[in-house]
């Protein structure tokens, strides 16, 4: 089963040459949000709606090197976490997604 973060265009070209992405959220919560595929339109209603266009990681978590830990979130749903920087190896697809 993949999961999947959901990144600007922007922020992710922050990323291009490098080996492993970071979202802001590692820095300040000290892991990276992630969904699984039946979340993916609520956390873009809830979060993404002023973006036209969103880029959808699709991670496989058994190529992941740091820790995923599945745990409650918004409304009491869980939701995977990674605690730590995503290797781009884990990452399997990159999904453009127009939001309006």
């Amino acid at each position: 089963m993949l999961i999947y973060h959901i990144v600007t265009p922007e922020n992710w070209e922050k990323f291009n040459d490098a080996s492993e992405y970071e979202a802001e959220s590692l820095a300040a919560e000290k892991f990276i949000h992630c969904s699984y595929r039946h979340q993916i339109d609520g956390v873009l209603e809830r979060y993404y709606k002023n973006q036209s266009k969103v880029l959808v990681l699709h991670i496989n978590p058994h190529l992941l090197t740091a820790k995923l830990v599945a745990e409650r979130s918004t409304g009491g749903e869980v939701y995977p976490h990674i605690y730590g920087k995503i290797n781009k190896t884990a990452i399997v697809d990159v999904e453009e997604k127009f939001t309006r």
